[in-house]
């Protein structure tokens, strides 16, 4: 053993150096020697006693020590969790849009539309005349017209070549090309039709087995839902951003039939009529306008539900333009003011204030002072609801309409007829009631007359009308406030007939709580409003 050797070798160094050496047997216990050797540090021993102590004590500072080392290191290391075996598929997936976006991509269009404008002139008109441009010396043969090129995006959806996108992508566009994913696909496209009213047009390019979306049922759609908008913004090529449904039906764009769906994935100039799709790649809506202050992205961006759209589309393709239903009634919507006057629980429905001569809803028995809250089975949330569900209706349609009349509930059928050019299922009555005194008078500042024919002509007021002429309004009076002006005609006050000036001064005296319920006419349709005699500016 290496103890022995070295006990030998020291040994012998002794033996050579004349030092005495002496046989002497140690056993340690703890600390201490055997009770033969007396204690540990008062021992009595020769030179292979103190070699075997010496190499003894050595040996268990060295266990110690490692085992205090291994201790410190059990402690201070950090004990990982490791797998580095590849993920597998499925939770790829949850991390990655990338499925989804290989299966859209292929379905969305770069569109680049041309078209001609005629600038206009930066001086006078008489100086199209000659002798004024040489005399001015305004040059001749200035550019009159320009090139414009505008570029946006598109959707594919059908194999057979139809692209929906903006309307204002390719409004007036003299030649429209569509550039596919692909990046070595190019067709001339030709405009099939379009629809300024909601923004959708529809083109058509020659090919077959083309990459089709899928389109979904959009009113399906919830708001906190994720959605990925796929475009080609600012012309870098295509682009795909992420975001959520931020709301629903929104409105106000200046359109006439809205529905946006809002979402916060970026969209940009360029991404107009590019793809809003959800998590199973499937179309839900075509991005179509932002709000921003810069033109660029600020978060706030709308879609034109793909239910729309799809509509918009297949009359586009199967009629030639888009015929809607026509239900024949002016609405309006439903303030809590209006709600408690017709004793309804909540302010939702659509307010009948005015039903067309001749109309499909004059045939089915609707009357003025109806609240419309059921239409084809559906809940009507607001007089904007009301229109666009009709909208999307053919002609020819029959539906049930559900409604409130006096606080009782009935059921009509109503075969819708066919929306005019012109005309619209509704317009929303303009918040808009004689002279009288009293600190709380509704109707204090309000002048009428009757409606004579010089009245007639002068405020372009019909024959068949009948009432008590505005003539006068003080814009500080609670009417005035809401919006009544000269040339209105009152028809009902608190749903009385009013036939001329007089007896609406008779009725107005009857009034005893503050609040007035009015019908008026007002250029060429009737409205109710409710006027608050407390209401002062």
């Amino acid at each position: 053993m290496l103890g022995d050797e070295l006990m030998e070798h020291f040994g012998n160094r002794a033996v050579e150096k004349g030092m005495k050496t002496t046989e002497f047997q140690v056993t340690y216990v703890g600390g201490n020697c055997d009770r033969r050797e007396r204690s540990f540090h008062g021992c009595s021993y020769g030179l292979r006693g103190q070699v075997r102590h010496w190499l003894c004590r050595m040996a268990w500072g060295w266990i110690a020590s490692t085992v205090v080392c291994l201790d410190a290191l059990a402690a201070d290391s950090p004990r990982f969790k490791l797998d580095n075996s590849p993920p597998a598929a499925a939770q790829t997936a949850s991390f990655s849009f990338h499925p989804i976006v290989e299966k859209v991509a292929p379905s969305v269009v770069n569109i680049y539309s041309t078209k001609t404008v005629r600038q206009t002139p930066l001086w006078a008109p008489f100086f199209e005349d000659p002798f004024f441009r040489r005399f001015f010396g305004v040059p001749e043969g200035m550019p009159r017209e320009r090139r414009e090129r505008s570029l946006g995006s598109g959707v594919i959806v059908t194999e057979d070549g139809y692209i929906l996108t903006s309307n204002h992508v390719v409004e007036g566009a003299e030649e429209i090309r569509v550039a596919l994913a692909d990046g070595q696909s190019e067709y001339q496209a030709k405009l099939v039709g379009s629809d300024p009213r909601t923004d959708v047009a529809v083109i058509k390019v020659e090919a077959r087995n083309l990459p089709a979306i899928t389109i979904t049922d959009s009113d399906q759609v919830r708001v906190g839902d994720v959605v990925l908008a796929i475009g080609n913004p600012f012309g870098v090529g295509q682009t795909v951003t992420m975001g959520i449904v931020s709301a629903k039906s929104r409105a106000g764009l200046g359109l006439d039939y809205e529905d946006f769906i809002q979402t916060d994935a970026p969209i940009n100039p360029g991404n107009s009529g590019g793809a809003l799709v959800d998590m199973a790649g499937r179309l839900v809506g075509i991005n179509t306008a932002i709000i921003s202050r810069t033109g660029g992205n600020l978060g706030i961006g709308f879609a034109i539900p793909s239910n729309l759209a799809r509509y918009v589309m297949e009359r586009l393709i199967e009629d030639g333009k888009v015929t809607r239903g026509y239900l024949g009634v002016f609405i309006q919507r439903i303030t809590p003011e209006l709600a408690r006057q017709f004793q309804l629980k909540e302010p939702s429905g659509a307010l009948v204030a005015e039903v067309i001569e001749g109309s499909p809803a004059e045939d089915a028995g609707l009357k003025a002072g109806d609240v419309i809250t059921e239409f084809d089975g559906r809940k009507v949330q607001d007089d904007r609801h009301l229109r666009l569900m009709a909208a999307q209706m053919r002609p020819g349609s029959e539906v049930r309409i559900r409604y409130l009349r006096e606080g009782k509930e009935s059921t009509v059928r109503v075969k819708l007829g066919e929306l005019p050019e012109e005309g619209g299922l509704a317009r929303a009555g303009r918040t808009g009631g004689l002279r009288r005194g009293g600190p709380v008078d509704p109707l204090d500042g309000v002048t009428v007359d009757d409606l004579t024919p010089r009245n007639r002509e002068m405020f372009g007021i019909p024959d068949n009308i009948r009432g008590a002429l505005v003539v006068e309004v003080d814009p500080d009076s609670p009417a005035g406030q809401q919006g009544l002006r000269a040339g209105d005609v009152i028809l009902e006050i608190n749903r009385q007939r009013v036939t001329n000036a007089d007896q609406a001064v008779r009725l107005s005296e009857s009034i005893r709580d503050g609040t007035v319920l009015l019908r008026v006419w007002s250029q060429g349709a009737s409205r109710f409003l409710v006027i608050e005699g407390s209401r002062r500016r």
